[in-house]
């Protein structure tokens, strides 16, 4: 029989004195300006809740405390190593702020806004139904963009919302509305931004004119004959709707095809039908699914020309609609080197998919930091998420993104959530 030979290895364990954190500069600073002779009293920790942790209801007797509980370093006070030692411990856990404390008069474009996709869906992308019910959810979440997909109801004499080209089943455009006014300021009282995704004739533009401002009436903020060369503060904006959108380019361009139909093809479905969307099967739907390989009706619709002076574009516009719209909408032809080109006199909003902004920022990541500087950018869920899922709102944000937009059908599906608004 062999003899076989172990290797042992023993552990030792040894333990090394841990030395004493120094208190940073800006601690000693603070330290500086709130105490008196090295030591900082109960009158001077409360003024320094005060002011600076903006605990306004603090109190000298809740300062006292604090003081007691560390009161074996000094009898009197903190001295810089207690204060040091407070701001790490217990008694100054992180709490939930009831009041706003950053600076809200900058422009809109300067903050990050907790932002909501296809708003109206109960479910999925493909089939859930559509209603107020999520939206009513959302603005009690915080959510201060609100999306709504408008298109004709069967009858084509008024609006519905609904994900078009698919089998959700519509919502009022109406009900959306009172349901947004009721419940927009529950959590915040920072503006709600609507965002419209329209596939609208003129006529019934204007009964969404009509809709909109009968129902938000004073709180509507609208910007003037004037586009505005910067946007509002989120502080002066403050208890107020605002609609953005953009010109219905699909519809134009339907319509043109229409009016060159001869009577032979009266018969066949209509430039309106195919534009507004049929009733489909299940089959129809992941067949367009699968040919497009993005189910997003906005980047269609996204395409369009930002210098709202095109002649043929005015003749066919409501008028009252287009004076609802405070933050335009639309991506300029010419690919994405374009998208990103700042306009001194124009501020504006720009949409793109997931996928879009992954391509832009290995390319233009500068100039799309440059652009949400003034512009507001919008990134949006790609097609094929028809389950409501999301992706991760981190590359939208480091490139200054304002609206990253979420599907918030299932709870669990948000996972992130960044906001100043």
């Amino acid at each position: 029989m062999s003899k076989q030979t172990y290797r042992v290895c023993f552990c030792f364990h040894r333990r090394f004195r841990l030395a004493v954190t120094e208190a940073p500069a800006e601690i000693k600073d603070l330290f500086s300006q709130y105490s008196e002779n090295g030591i900082m009293n109960a009158d001077r920790l409360r003024n320094f809740l005060i002011e600076v942790q903006k605990q306004e209801k603090a109190t000298e007797l809740e300062a006292q405390a604090i003081i007691d509980q560390l009161r074996h370093i000094h009898r009197k006070g903190l001295n810089l190593e207690a204060f040091f030692k407070y701001l790490f411990s217990d008694s100054n856990l992180p709490f939930k702020s009831q009041t706003v404390h950053h600076d809200m008069n900058a422009p809109l474009s300067h903050y990050f806004i907790y932002t909501g996709h296809n708003s109206y869906l109960t479910g999925n992308q493909l089939s859930s139904d559509c209603s107020d019910v999520p939206i009513k959810q959302a603005l009690e979440r915080g959510v201060r963009v609100i999306e709504l997909d408008l298109w004709p109801n069967a009858a084509k004499d008024n609006v519905d919302v609904l994900h078009g080209r698919t089998l959700t089943t519509p919502v009022e455009l109406l009900k959306c509305l009172k349901c947004i006014k009721e419940h927009a300021f529950t959590a915040s009282k920072y503006p709600v931004v609507i965002t419209l995704e329209d596939h609208l004739t003129p006529d019934l533009q204007a009964k969404v004119a009509q809709m909109v401002t009968q129902t938000f009436e004073d709180i509507l903020f609208t910007p003037g004959p004037e586009s505005l060369k910067e946007f509002p503060s989120p502080e002066s904006l403050k208890g107020r709707i605002i609609i953005s959108t953009k010109p219905p380019k699909e519809y134009l361009e339907t319509k043109e095809v229409k009016e060159k139909e001869n009577d032979a093809q009266k018969g066949k479905v209509s430039g309106d039908e195919s534009a507004w969307g049929k009733e489909v099967t299940h089959q129809e739907s992941m067949s367009v699914l699968d040919d497009k390989h993005d189910l997003d009706e906005e980047d269609h619709n996204e395409e369009e020309d930002l210098d709202y002076g095109d002649a043929k574009s005015q003749q066919h516009e409501a008028p009252e609609y287009k004076r609802l719209i405070t933050i335009h909408a639309g991506k300029p032809k010419g690919g994405l080197q374009e998208c990103f080109k700042v306009d001194p006199d124009k501020v504006r909003r720009l949409s793109l998919s997931e996928q879009q902004l992954e391509k832009a920022v290995t390319t233009y990541g500068k100039e799309i930091v440059r652009f949400t500087q003034r512009n507001i950018l919008r990134v949006y869920p790609k097609g094929t998420r028809i389950d409501s899922s999301n992706y991760n709102p981190l590359i939208g944000w480091t490139h200054g993104a304002q609206m990253v937009a979420f599907n918030m059908q299932e709870r669990k599906r948000c996972c992130y959530r960044r906001v100043s608004l």
